[in-house]
């Protein structure tokens, strides 16, 4: 069987913020990977006119594709994309979903800066260029309109009452230090969905950026164990 595997980043983000573990993943599989852009974050970025709808509507796209070349689908979300993630399982036969910091709560453009400022300590840009984050750091946050944190938030609350509908196995990653998703909404979804096999996995030091946590390389293994775990007996 192919596996597929689609990855959506965050609200005012980009592929990077997941890059880390997908290439953590593809060093170990030979699983199809999709990483689409979701609409008005490429660069340059224009986010004046796209809406929740834009944003569900390309993942979805993407997700058919992958569906044309794969025989089993797990989705990676990370922050907004989380949310997209949980959305798309409510209308898909999804084999497993991967929440990392999903973003059940409103998030702030200017919080999302502060926090994502430890992206650029010599730790992390010492193995990633710094003009990878240039975009997210002097562009997206600090150009953020108005009009499209409002459609971040149509994005949770379209999805936020369906949770319970939500069946397909889940793994949440959440770090204690976020500041912009807090720890307790990982654990409020851990409650709220419907799944019977669920996890909750903490990072101790873990902010928003999870992908970049100190101890990434501790939950990477945790959540890759999952998404090749066989859950057919259950």
């Amino acid at each position: 069987m192919k596996t597929g595997v689609l990855f959506l980043h965050g609200f005012t983000g980009g592929t990077f913020e997941v890059s880390p573990f997908i290439r953590y993943v593809e060093e170990r599989t030979d699983w199809i990977t999709s990483v689409p852009i979701l609409p008005g974050h490429d660069f340059p970025v224009d986010l004046s006119k796209v809406t929740a709808e834009n944003w569900m509507m390309e993942a979805e796209l993407a997700l058919n594709r992958l569906r044309k070349e794969t025989d089993r689908i797990i989705i990676v979300g990370f922050s907004m994309g989380g949310i997209i993630a949980l959305y798309l399982a409510l209308r898909y036969n999804i084999e497993k979903l991967v929440l990392l910091s999903a973003a059940a709560k409103y998030i702030s453009p200017r919080y999302l800066l502060e926090d994502a400022a430890v992206m650029l300590s010599e730790s992390v840009t010492k193995n990633y260029p710094p003009n990878t984050f240039y975009h997210l750091y002097d562009y997206k946050l600090r150009h953020t309109p108005l009009h499209a944190a409002k459609e971040f938030v149509r994005v949770v609350k379209m999805v936020e009452p369906y949770y319970g509908k939500i069946t397909a196995p889940v793994c949440i990653v959440q770090g204690k230090k976020d500041g912009i998703v807090p720890f307790s909404t990982g654990e409020h979804l851990l409650r709220s969905l419907g799944s019977a096999q669920k996890q909750l996995i903490v990072s101790e030091n873990g902010k928003h950026h999870i992908c970049y946590s100190d101890d990434r390389l501790e939950w990477f293994p945790k959540v890759y164990e999952f998404m090749k775990k066989d859950y057919g007996e259950f």
